[in-house]
């Protein structure tokens, strides 16, 4: 009965204590295509991981749980034993050699040789290339492709769509595919490309393979899958067949989930003036490009940024305090604000709270006092003090101010001297908040303020930067993949889908519109779908949205 199933019997993963996949049961049958989806860090690359025995797994402790392939305990330790047990993927990121052939890119490391005379005497080494044959097995593969290329054009220079499909070739032209994952598989195809490629998938399904298909975008798994798996947090929610599921309720499968805080009743009573505005900003940050992008700010308000990984949301804190090439206008409390000089940034009053603390946010072999001190010294000239002609640093102030810090946000260490990077990731987080309240700024960008951080650290965080915005009149703009948590303190939302704003949303709107829209559904279509959705569980008797 399991003959040819891949199977995740009961799959878990921890990473220092914290687990990432939860019981994970989720099967893929020979011939079916079967969508995988859910937000950021529901897990889906954890699974693949554990699917192709990548080393980050077996280097942190391994998995609880089984692959199985055909009912059998797959054992997969490294990407060979996946190859071997006759599962492939097309990866995000093309793998090809741009100098070589399209042929040679499909046949690489597994090249076919012809004797020679020379090879009958000195053996294999002394074998020949035998362009012939290998020029036919990538004709094959380009043929059930559907692609009208020779197999003999170099791979640089092709569209990037052509390069796709060079990579799904090479996976089928492996001996013995059985299974085949697609990771966001048309990412960076245009609209044409798009259809050729879910037409070349369903070719691949009829042929018996069986298809994991990974994307973010609801209308392709309902147009091309037969069944859709949902994760969230690391835990199942759902598997459904497609055909008996709307992506209104995939959405709200995918984003739904209880609120870390408790949002207060009704809006709050913002000023009316505008303290930013950004206009057809362009980030050039990798993986995360921004391309056009107006919003504007008023003082006071707490604006939310969200949407899917790779969308681009990232980028535009990243833009605005110049980490990356940037163009666009930007005005700042009425005056214009050059923002590649990251020095004069902060000193108009606009703080950063980087999603790379380790990177950018924190010194980590230096004392917590000393990292919360040192944007505050540079641009300000606090706790700098005068003796004489010499500016000496003002360790006692330093130190008071940190310790103040420390109980303000709740800083667990041993004391202010311990380095930072002996901080577990809640405090290290902490430590980069009282940082950026140093140098008491107007405006705070926040990027994933809550990112690997417990529950406990999450909620004093977030609490933290509602009372700044409520108390101190601070503006903040926080750019966040926890839905829940952009919705339990911001005032609105705007959802970043493909380098743009797709549309704002309001903190009550439901979770089948904010799926849709990240998902790259017009607003319109969005609330109409949703609309419909909700008509539905009232006639179910509320089983959608109870």
């Amino acid at each position: 009965m399991n003959d040819g199933i891949l199977e995740f019997i009961n799959v878990g993963k921890e990473y220092s204590g914290h687990a990432v996949l939860k019981g994970i049961n989720m099967d893929v049958r020979p011939g079916e295509i079967h969508a995988l989806i859910g937000e950021n860090g529901a897990g889906k690359s954890t699974l693949m991981n554990i699917l192709f025995g990548m080393p980050v797994i077996h280097e942190t402790g391994g998995f609880t749980g089984e692959v199985r392939v055909g009912g059998q305990n797959a054992k997969i330790m490294n990407p060979h034993d996946a190859m071997e047990q006759g599962i492939g993927m097309v990866h995000q990121e093309f793998m090809l050699i741009p100098g070589f052939s399209i042929t040679e890119n499909i046949k690489i490391n597994r090249e076919i040789t012809r004797e020679t005379l020379m090879s009958k005497f000195f053996g294999q080494r002394m074998e020949l290339l035998d362009h012939k044959k290998m020029a036919g097995d990538a004709r094959k593969a380009l043929d059930i492709m559907g692609m009208d290329i020779e197999e003999y054009t170099k791979v640089e220079g092709l569209p990037v769509g052509h390069m796709q499909f060079v990579e799904i070739a090479r996976e089928i032209d492996k001996t013995g595919i059985r299974f085949l994952v697609f990771d966001e598989p048309t990412a960076v195809l245009t609209e044409s490309e798009t259809e050729h490629l879910l037409d070349a998938i369903r070719k691949l399904a009829a042929q018996g393979i069986g298809i994991i298909f990974i994307s973010h975008r609801l209308d392709e798994i309902i147009r091309v899958s037969d069944r859709v798996t949902i994760l969230r947090d690391g835990e199942w929610v759902a598997t459904e067949e497609t055909k008996n599921i709307t992506a209104a309720e995939i959405a709200r499968l995918m984003v739904g989930r209880a609120l870390t805080l408790d949002r207060t009743e009704g809006s709050r009573q913002i000023s009316g003036e505008e303290i930013l505005r950004v206009e057809n900003l362009r980030v050039n940050m990798p993986g995360e490009e921004v391309k056009g992008v107006d919003l504007s700010v008023r003082k006071g308000e707490i604006l939310g940024i969200g949407g899917l990984a790779g969308q681009g949301k990232l980028g535009i804190a990243n833009g605005l305090m110049g980490m990356y090439p940037v163009k666009g206008k930007v005005t700042f409390k009425g005056e214009p604000l050059d923002v590649a000089n990251n020095s004069e940034t902060l000193k108009k009053g606009i703080a950063f709270l980087s999603e790379d603390r380790k990177g950018v946010g924190l010194l980590l072999s230096s004392p917590i006092d000393l990292n919360i001190a040192f944007s505050a010294m540079e641009v300000h000239g606090k706790f700098i003090k005068k003796v004489g002609p010499l500016s000496l640093t003002d360790r006692k102030e330093i130190r008071e101010n940190a310790e103040k810090m420390a109980k303000e946000l709740d800083i667990r260490c041993t004391s202010v001297a311990q380095n930072a990077g002996a901080l577990s990731g809640g405090n290290q987080q902490k430590v980069c908040v009282g940082r950026a309240l140093c140098l008491d700024p107007d405006l705070l960008l926040v990027s994933e303020p809550t990112r690997g951080i417990d529950i406990g650290a999450k909620k004093l965080i977030l609490d933290l930067l509602k009372s700044l915005a409520e108390e101190r009149g601070m503006t903040i703009v926080m750019t966040s993949s926890e839905l829940a948590e952009l919705r339990s303190i911001c005032d609105r939302v705007l959802i970043i889908c493909e380098g743009k704003v797709a549309g704002e949303l309001s903190p009550t709107d439901s979770d089948e519109v904010y799926g849709l829209m990240m998902s790259g559904v017009s607003k319109e279509e969005a609330m109409k779908a949703s609309g419909a959705v909700q008509g539905d569980s009232l006639q179910k008797g509320g089983a959608v949205n109870g």
